[in-house]
């Protein structure tokens, strides 16, 4: 912690946003109470939590909307945990080696409303973590092309399909090419997001292809 942090602890204490306890923006055990995702996804992706329970929907809710970008690094240590299993199979099983850690981008103008993008912050402390061994990051190759309604305010799959059909595409193709890739994201519902950029990476010649959301 730098000493600005520390003024503004005083000045602003941090407590658990569940809670209420603790000097963490969320404390050791609410998060050992977070239900993991059971709802089924597809075979590629790997939710960490159950996003219909409430704690888990709020921590989403503040780290995405409310400038708490210290729960990105609580994210990314749990989600590191996940990717290092699930690459000691897949390294051996399916030769998923030196593979691209990519969040899955904002349009231009939802990041200038919004400041940040809450998967590339995961993204960067998960590089912290991994320090450059199983991974590395390339935050500007897949990026947004189409301004898109959000997703949560579109119900039916077919719909959020269409909504954002066409609204990716990739810069320096040359980059992906046979490459397996990580795709990072926050919340997974339907999967149209990361299918959707799933297959617009497939069709600029990247290799594999799997993604960790934080909740499902």
């Amino acid at each position: 912690m730098n000493f600005l942090d520390t003024i503004l602890n005083i000045v602003f204490p941090v407590n658990c946003i569940s809670c209420g306890k603790g000097s963490l923006d969320l404390c050791p055990k609410c998060l050992s109470n977070f239900p993991p995702a059971l709802r089924e996804s597809a075979d590629w992706i790997f939710p960490l939590y159950d996003y219909r329970h409430p704690s888990v929907k709020k921590a989403i809710w503040f780290f995405k909307y409310k400038n708490k970008k210290r729960l990105g690094a609580i994210f990314a240590e749990i989600m590191h945990g996940k990717i290092m299993e699930e690459l000691s199979e897949l390294s051996v099983m399916r030769n998923f080696r030196h593979s691209i850690l990519m969040p899955v981008p904002l349009s231009p103008k939802r990041y200038k409303e919004r400041g940040y993008n809450q998967a590339e912050i995961i993204c960067r402390k998960l590089m912290e973590l991994d320090n450059n061994v199983n991974f590395k990051l390339e935050k500007n190759i897949l990026i947004k092309i189409k301004e898109t309604e959000h997703q949560a305010n579109i119900k039916e799959r077919k719909d959020r399909l269409k909504n954002l059909s066409g609204s990716f595409s990739v810069k320096n193709a040359e980059m992906i090419k046979s490459r397996n890739i990580i795709l990072i994201d926050d919340v997974i519902t339907t999967g149209a997001t990361l299918s959707e950029a799933r297959k617009t990476l497939k069709q600029f010649g990247a290799k594999k292809i799997i993604a960790f959301t934080v909740a499902h």
